[in-house]
């Protein structure tokens, strides 16, 4: 197989001024996947070190910089699930792991359940070896400004680069086809302590199956949540490229069956378009279909995301 990458660095109404930040991060996110990638490696261990760039990266809503809640603490989620298993591993609430994307590995390598929260999670994290930092580690100087503006002043958009759109995702497939996908979040800004989002839910924030493909979703949560716009995504993927867009059995003479790239695209853009029109929210999302071809869609003012063209070349966009 030829392996495939796909990041994105959130789905919100991106300013001028950060547009480069969020260009350099996707890139740099893939570079550190694709290095991987590249040399024969696992798409896990490409995901992982993908989301950690980003997690990273204060531009971005995961890890440090991310959107302090109603008490002005992080709390962060992340996932990552396996396609050919359907395996998932899923922290929420985290306040004191640097990189959630790390304890969500651990969790789908170690844990007997596939989802664990707060201390819980914590807990495991230093029982497999995953050091626990300071809260404050988390907190970058432009959300704590947000939240003191929000906090003296009504709660509002302007304050935040990010607001309520920001999220991380990675979606990978390795030389041997195996295929991972993995979200990472620091949810909404001033959220209520103990919010829990999409992103670390299964099927909603992100999805990921061999006989489809992988998705990682961006947006409002409660939104994605309605709809689980990730496994609808990945159900897209599964229909039969021969039929007709009513869904009558037709079959389509003029069209190509051999083109994943419209496929895939169709798939995204339809649970986008049912983001809009039942969830009632705004959002992004991006994939790649069992094949490895990546695609996405999203219907906020812009999103940051990038991915590794067919001739090995690295394309990001805002």
């Amino acid at each position: 197989m030829q392996p495939s990458l796909i990041v994105h660095g959130g789905a919100w109404d991106i300013p001028d001024d950060a547009i480069e930040a969020c260009n350099t991060g996707c890139r740099n996110a893939l570079a550190a996947g694709w290095s991987i990638l590249s040399k024969g490696g696992s798409a896990l261990d490409a995901i992982e070190a993908s989301i950690i760039v980003l997690e990273d990266d204060p531009v971005f809503d995961a890890g440090y910089g991310s959107h302090l809640n109603l008490d002005g603490q992080v709390e962060c989620d992340a996932i990552v699930m396996d396609a050919v298993t359907l395996r998932a591993g899923s922290a929420a609430g985290l306040q004191r792991i640097k990189n959630p994307i790390r304890l969500a590995r651990k969790i789908w390598e170690e844990c007997p359940h596939m989802m664990l929260v707060a201390q819980g999670a914590e807990r495991f994290a230093q029982k497999s070896g995953l050091p626990l930092c300071d809260p404050a580690e988390l907190i970058s100087p432009a959300e704590h400004a947000a939240w003191l503006q929000c906090r003296e002043d009504e709660h509002a958009a302007e304050h935040h680069r990010g607001h309520e759109q920001g999220t991380v995702g990675a979606v990978a497939m390795d030389r041997d086809g195996r295929l991972f996908a993995a979200t990472s979040t620091g949810g909404t800004c001033c959220k209520l302590p103990g919010r829990v989002g999409d992103s670390p839910l299964i099927g909603c924030g992100c999805y990921a199956d061999a006989e489809a493909g992988g998705v990682s979703c961006t947006g409002y949560g409660e939104a994605i949540m309605k709809i689980t716009m990730a496994k609808t995504a990945a159900d897209f993927l599964r229909r039969n490229p021969h039929f007709d867009e009513r869904g009558s059995g037709v079959v389509l003479a003029n069209r190509d069956i051999r083109d994943d790239s419209a496929s895939a695209k169709r798939a995204a853009q339809d649970a986008v378009a049912l983001l809009a029109q039942r969830g009632k929210g705004t959002g992004g999302l991006i994939l790649l279909d069992r094949n490895g071809t990546p695609a996405f869609a999203f219907n906020t003012p812009r999103m940051a995301y990038g991915y590794v063209a067919p001739n090995n070349a690295f394309f990001t966009s805002v």
